[in-house]
């Protein structure tokens, strides 16, 4: 059966590499607006299953992955930073606080309801000095990361810790994506 990564992120191609070398990736094009009065975690969900059935409509007899991922911090969804003061504003909220990292995961099976599922992972933020933020925005590192930092690259060095899946902060929560999949004789 084919197996289709409704994203174009890298990211998410290289972990789900970890479980399968054997997929495709088609990115869905769906609008990633937030819902106002729904909770973060079933807008996350919803968004990741919107993916998939996008894919999934034009590739009815393939497995089809979707995923989304918001960083949350005081009940705000931090997305892409625009530019680096919009990246420069995002660090400054998230330096020396815990935030939550979202990540929902849908997977459509022919013949089968859909899978969805939410990873909800805290990662601890150090305090942060407007140098070391300056310093960071100018890798260019930020401007295509939700809540403007990459744990798996130089963001590392901003993070005291988490607790969770490290894995779904970058993306795609795997050990969980892994199960879902083994559960439907897919690997």
């Amino acid at each position: 059966m084919q197996l289709i990564l409704a994203s174009q992120s890298p990211r998410r191609q290289e972990l789900l590499r970890l479980i399968t070398q054997d997929f495709t990736v088609c990115p869905a094009d769906v609008d990633e607006a937030l819902i106002e009065g729904v909770s973060l975690a079933d807008e996350v969900a919803r968004l990741a299953a919107q993916k998939a059935q996008a894919v999934a409509g034009h590739n009815p007899e393939a497995v089809v992955i979707g995923s989304d991922t918001l960083v949350v911090c005081d009940g705000q969804a931090l997305g892409k930073p625009v530019d680096a003061e919009d990246a420069r504003r995002m660090l400054r909220l998230l330096s020396g606080r815990t935030h939550e990292v979202m990540t929902g995961l849908a997977l459509c099976i022919p013949h089968k309801p859909m899978i969805k599922d939410t990873v909800i992972t805290t990662v601890r933020f150090a305090a942060l000095e407007e140098t070391e933020i300056s310093a960071y925005i100018q890798t260019g590192e930020p401007m295509d990361k939700a809540g403007a930092y990459g744990i798996q690259g130089l963001g590392a060095r901003l993070i005291e810790g988490i607790t969770g899946d490290y894995y779904s902060v970058m993306g795609l929560p795997v050990r969980r994506l892994y199960m879902h999949m083994r559960e439907n004789q897919i690997v």
